[in-house]
């Protein structure tokens, strides 16, 4: 492993992902475009923010979604500008891909197939020839150093679309998968917060649950790791031998999405899952 890699894991608590920061650091050190895949949760965007942090480059996000626009990437004129002086340098102001542009940064797109086909149509010039043009405005130019990290949930996400053959030839990709249960366990361990005193096995059981999630037949899209934060934060706070169950009832629900052939509601999906880790305790309503 290198210095790099090592400084970058101890300074953002990342639990593994030694040979994905390698590679995501190589890219970006070359200005090669980086596509990361992976299902929410796996830390697309704290590898993204860390790699950014640890070269020293302006950072600049953007949340993809289907309302967003090509002018709120490229940038705008300002009405009350334009009045009064016209389409001028002084008028425009500029999103977040014309600033990256011009300060040598990289923008982060976060869901990339989340964006209209139109919006992604946009990036292209920028990742093939690091120049946009604006109408009205004039070309963009990209200073040394631009580079553009995007991630995208995998295709069977509802809500995304596919990128085109043509965006996707201008992006390396590196996909990150669900880690090892150690490695979950250990970052449950990390991020809880300073006020919860929370022992190894209610830890262990609530990365068990999460994971099972991911494998029931009932459930289309399990939980992530995020999730197995909560039900331990949350089982901290409540007494009872059933307090691991009643706080999956309240992280779950929201982390996992049913198959569409579910016989059953989500709090008994929750509950077939938890048994099969923790075994048929009394429930509780």
């Amino acid at each position: 492993m290198s210095d790099d890699v090592e400084k970058i894991r101890n300074q953002h608590r990342i639990v593994g992902r030694a040979e994905e920061l390698a590679a995501a650091l190589a890219c970006v050190r070359l200005n090669r475009n980086l596509l990361i895949e992976g299902p929410v949760g796996v830390g697309k965007t704290v590898l993204a923010l860390a790699i950014a942090q640890h070269l020293e480059r302006p950072f600049f996000r953007v949340d993809g979604d289907e309302r967003y626009t090509e002018q709120k990437l490229t940038g705008w004129f300002d009405p009350p500008i334009v009045l009064a002086k016209g389409y001028t340098q002084s008028a425009f102001i500029p999103g977040p891909l014309t600033q990256a542009m011009l300060d040598s940064g990289i923008l982060f797109i976060n869901e990339l197939n989340r964006m209209p086909e139109s919006v992604q149509n946009v990036l292209l010039p920028s990742l093939d020839e690091h120049i946009i043009s604006i109408p009205k405005y004039g070309e963009v130019i990209a200073r040394d150093g631009f580079t553009v990290i995007a991630t995208q949930n995998p295709r069977d996400f509802v809500a995304t679309t596919h990128l085109s053959e043509a965006l996707r030839d201008r992006f390396e990709l590196i996909t990150l998968d669900y880690q090892t249960f150690d490695e979950e366990v250990e970052i449950v361990r990390l991020n809880l917060s300073v006020f919860v005193n929370a022992d190894e096995k209610l830890i262990r059981d609530a990365v068990a649950v999460t994971r099972a999630t991911r494998e029931a037949p009932q459930i289309r899209r399990g939980a992530s790791v995020r999730a197995a934060i909560s039900i331990v934060e949350l089982a901290s706070s409540m007494s009872g031998s059933d307090a691991l169950r009643r706080a999956a009832h309240i992280s779950l629900p929201t982390r996992i999405e049913l198959a569409d052939d579910a016989h059953l509601p989500a709090r008994k999906v929750i509950d077939t899952v938890v048994d099969g880790i923790v075994g048929n305790s009394k429930k509780k309503d």
